[in-house]
């Protein structure tokens, strides 16, 4: 059966699912649970959060009643970030400061920065009270995690999921491990915090002996609680073209097989990072929901992060979706909360309501990162990393922009939606109930 076939013939399964989805996406809550929930998104906020979202509110500019309703939904409702980052501890400056004058070398800093930003908030009573009080505050019930470093290195892959891994260990009353969907919504019924594990590359055997051999470890990733992998970063890869590329060569025979074993364990692909005919092509071969987690919409501005219409369309096409990020640069206009939502606003005269959600590809930082990073001594300029690949650009991005779009103001983005006109079922869909339903999809065996 053709993909395009199999689709046909699932339509009826894929509405029940996403009714199933959307009706997950929210809970029952009594009037006093209902209350609770709302006030704990606007409670004891600490300055920075305070600041982030008076600079949304200031650009929004909601009524009182749009407001309430806006905190209230989104209170009750199921979010999920569709890619992002766990609220990030600041560094032990001093212990930093300590491996810097030993001479460790870049990539021993770099660990070492992943590793306490990472994973501080379970060793550090004053960390874990920010890592606590900006889940609290965001209302998001589940992260898309980056669980590994960008690249196919399966060893360079398994760094940030053992990290993740570590936290989700060691302090589960604050935030758990999600290894299926449905414990996403158990993490919502039961008021909790949740990732869900992606990886930002597939990994290879890179011994190139044969598609089976290098696609071995896909399936062992999985079974390390990765749902999700980046086809490509910036650059080319045995996949096919990234983002930055100018070739826009596309798909290769092999990208094709590693599409067909990602479908075949249950692992969806990624292209936020893909160009944008490698993209395209990864949403025409795959028989399961193809994502672009976070990325915005060429119509609106044209960047090598973001998709055009026909990419857009094709992703829709497989039940997949596109997550707006929170990332000024590439949303242009004002680049702030506005301009997101204009984003999302795109995306569903494109391709619908269920087709959309925000990825935000950014992270709350600890209020005590500023005052630890001045312990590090400054060290000489770095050579520009090779997965990087970024366009020169002087774009200049304001103060009141970027705090308007940050992770904490998760709450205000949902009364924005609100302020269009939104439904609240929709506002589901938007918020979490798409990417519940492309987990669930992903998951099921293929014909």
């Amino acid at each position: 059966m053709d993909r395009r076939s199999f689709l046909a013939s699932t339509a009826a399964a894929t509405t029940a699912a996403t009714t199933a989805a959307t009706a997950a996406a929210t809970t029952t809550l009594n009037a006093a649970e209902s209350r609770q929930a709302t006030d704990d998104l606007t409670r004891a906020l600490n300055p920075r959060i305070q600041a982030d979202r008076q600079a949304a509110l200031t650009i929004l500019k909601p009524d009182a009643r749009t407001l309430e309703r806006g905190l209230r939904l989104h209170a009750e409702s199921l979010v999920f970030d569709a890619y992002g980052f766990s609220p990030r501890s600041a560094l032990d400056g001093t212990a930093y400061a300590e491996e810097v004058r030993a001479g460790a070398s870049s990539r021993e800093l770099k660990d070492l920065r992943e590793d306490m930003s990472m994973t501080r908030c379970v060793t550090d009573p004053e960390e874990q009270r920010e890592y606590r009080d900006a889940w609290r505050a965001s209302g998001v019930t589940c992260i898309f995690q980056n669980a590994g470093e960008e690249g196919q290195d399966p060893l360079r892959l398994i760094k940030r999921l053992a990290r993740f891994t570590y936290a989700t260990d060691m302090i589960p009353d604050i935030v758990s491990k999600a290894a299926l969907p449905q414990d996403i919504v158990d993490a919502k019924t039961e008021r909790r915090h949740c990732l869900y594990f992606t990886g930002n590359g597939v990994p290879l055997t890179q011994h190139w002996n044969s598609i089976p051999d290098e696609l071995r470890y896909l399936k062992v990733f999985f079974q390390l609680g990765i749902r999700m992998m980046h086809l490509t970063y910036q650059r080319r890869n045995m996949i096919g073209d990234g983002c930055a590329e100018t070739a826009n060569a596309g798909l290769s025979d092999f990208g094709r097989a590693v599409i067909g074993e990602m479908n075949r364990v249950g692992v969806i692909p990624d292209c936020a990072h893909s160009g944008w005919q490698t993209s395209l092509e990864a949403a025409q071969v795959s028989d399961k929901p193809v994502v672009a987690s976070h990325t915005t919409c060429t119509k609106l501005y044209p960047h090598i992060r973001s998709k055009p219409d026909p990419v857009i369309k094709a992703i829709a096409a497989t039940g997949g979706y596109v997550g707006i990020c929170c990332i000024s640069r590439f949303l242009r206009g004002q680049g702030d909360i506005n301009s997101l939502l204009d984003h999302i606003d795109h995306v569903v005269q494109t391709v619908g309501v269920d087709h959309v959600t925000l990825g935000t590809d950014v992270a709350y930082t600890s209020q005590h990162a500023a005052n630890e990073n001045k312990k590090i001594p400054a060290r000489p300029r770095q050579r520009k990393e090779f997965r990087s690949l970024w366009p020169a650009d002087n774009y200049p991005i304001t103060q009141s922009a970027s705090r308007s779009i940050a992770w904490t103001n998760w709450p205000l983005f949902t009364v924005g939606l609100v302020q269009r006109g939104y439904n609240d079922k929709d506002i589901r869909k938007i918020i979490g109930g798409n990417v519940l339903r492309v987990a669930r999809e992903s998951l099921t065996a293929t014909p």
